[in-house]
């Protein structure tokens, strides 16, 4: 039986607690720790969990009767506890963003390979159906290679949302939409398609004067190839319609799935191919619907991992090399240039010291409340086919 701790009882704590409960043949909470404490007994009364309640994580991940540690608590937090609970000997899943800068990453990453335990990077959209149903497609080949590629990361947050004590600004957040909304899309972006080599961005923020960070940004991704790629992070479009376009050679697939192909006139003009939509529609098909979906998918892969059975799909590389590209994107429309890829540690916005130093700020923040009283949340994923 693995023994697992969950640090930070706030909004996004519910869809671990949800996940570990799909798995108590395997697995059991056997501690809940906050700052606040009193959330935490919260949290484990409207759960009927039997567990301890921690108000210290360095005291909570010293518990030998601990083996996994979900870490749910604001981004610049993450690299604090994970390198402490890895270096206690625990497995550590941590949410997204994986920290707040890159050197915080390689920190990390470094503890992990230390310590010998799993570090796991929260990308639940990644443990969705249409996601690895699209996956499969794109690594069958039969689109022919990729030339153009649409994020559209879109989501709507009230001015009110930045009035919680640690959102809204480069320090404890990290960023804005692009960071911690948009880092989903983005996840899933470089996961099938690649780390592009150059990034040029612009940012705003048009509709929260209540916040430091950006609320929208537009970013062009170029390869190698010259293929391109645009992704837009958003915190202001109605709808929240969340989508990604790959446009191949031959054809066009994306999700919510959608799939066209075509083929050419003697004139160059389009004519449909139904034979290859035909192949297209078979290769996402033939792969099987997930059973365990969004986080409980994600923590059957930690689990599994954690019994020897599999590596990880999300390990502290993948989750860096996630926050890599969003920090091109800040880095570039924050000092008005096009970034090469890959980062390392000469860039001026790897530490999270020279990006409250260099990152545009937008606005002051006016207001910091401690909690909310409702502590409902949308986490996106919806990608039925439209």
């Amino acid at each position: 039986m693995i023994n697992v701790a969950i640090i930070g009882t706030g909004a996004i704590c519910p869809s671990h607690i949800n996940g570990y409960l799909e798995f108590n043949d395997s697995c059991k909470i056997v501690a809940l720790c906050d700052i606040y404490p009193e959330k935490a007994k919260q949290t484990a009364n409207e759960w009927n969990l039997d567990v301890a309640i921690y108000s210290d994580y360095k005291e909570l991940v010293r518990q030998e009767n601990v083996d996994l540690v979900s870490i749910c608590t604001p981004p610049y937090t993450h690299a604090d506890i994970a390198v402490k609970a890895l270096n206690e000997g625990k497995h550590v899943i941590v949410e997204k963003p994986m920290a707040s800068s890159l050197k915080e990453c390689d920190v990390m990453n470094e503890a992990a390979s230390r310590s010998g335990k799993i570090l796991s990077v929260v990308a639940q959209n990644r443990f969705t159906s249409p996601m690895m149903k699209l996956k499969h497609v794109l690594e069958t080949k039969l689109m022919g290679p990729i030339l153009h590629t649409q994020v559209d990361s879109f989501w709507w947050r009230g001015h009110s949302y930045y009035d919680l004590w640690w959102r809204g600004t480069w320090e404890k957040e990290g960023g804005g939409c692009t960071l911690n909304h948009a880092v989903h899309h983005i996840d899933i972006f470089r996961w099938m398609n690649g780390l592009p080599t150059e990034i040029t961005a612009m940012m705003s923020n048009v509709a929260h004067d209540n916040a430091e960070v950006e609320d929208l940004s537009i970013a062009i991704a170029r390869y190698e190839s010259g293929s391109l790629a645009q992704i837009t992070s958003s915190v202001v479009h109605h709808g929240e319609e969340q989508q990604l376009i790959f446009q191949g050679k031959h054809a066009r697939v994306s999700v919510p799935w959608r799939l066209k192909a075509s083929t050419s006139l003697d004139n160059g003009f389009p004519l449909e191919d139904p034979v290859l939509e035909q192949q297209l529609q078979a290769a996402y098909d033939s792969k099987e619907d997930l059973i365990h979906e969004g986080h409980a998918g994600q923590i059957e892969d930690v689990l599994q991992a954690i019994e020897g059975k599999k590596d990880v799909l999300v390990n502290g590389y993948d989750g860096r090399q996630t926050l890599e590209l969003i920090t091109a994107i800040f880095e570039s429309a924050s000092l008005g240039k096009t970034v090469k890829l890959p980062l390392d540690n000469t860039s001026p916005f790897y530490s999270r010291e020279g990006i409250v130093e260099k990152a545009t700020h937008f606005y002051e923040k006016k207001a910091s409340i401690e909690n909310f009283e409702v502590n409902e949340i949308t986490t996106g994923g919806n990608y039925e086919s439209s």
